[in-house]
């Protein structure tokens, strides 16, 4: 491949991660800022989270690939989360506005 198909590979794909970004920022915003209007109910649910992790035992990450296959799931579930309830809280703030 000439070094052009490459650079336009490159750009490509920043483009790609640019858009998953924006599309990731509203969402991340909209978790921070209900975090600051509710920080027990945040700290609670990290407190849970973490236990959980802790006493979970952790084998299949002595296969090979099922460390980052397991980090994947991890981050999508995270960012579908945070979506989730990004849009429950702008919907319960438009409640409450009105």
């Amino acid at each position: 491949m000439s070094m052009f198909g490459q650079h336009a590979r490159v750009v490509a794909a920043q483009r790609r991660m640019h858009e998953a970004r924006e599309a990731v920022a509203l969402p991340a915003s909209a978790l921070l800022a209900r975090g600051e209007r509710h920080p027990w109910a945040i700290l609670g649910v990290a407190a849970g989270a973490g236990f959980v992790m802790g006493r979970m035992k952790m084998q299949p990450l002595r296969l090979p690939g099922m460390g980052s296959l397991l980090g994947a799931l991890v981050s999508e579930a995270t960012t579908i989360g945070a979506s989730f309830l990004a849009a429950h809280s702008a919907t319960q703030s438009a409640v409450e506005d009105a």
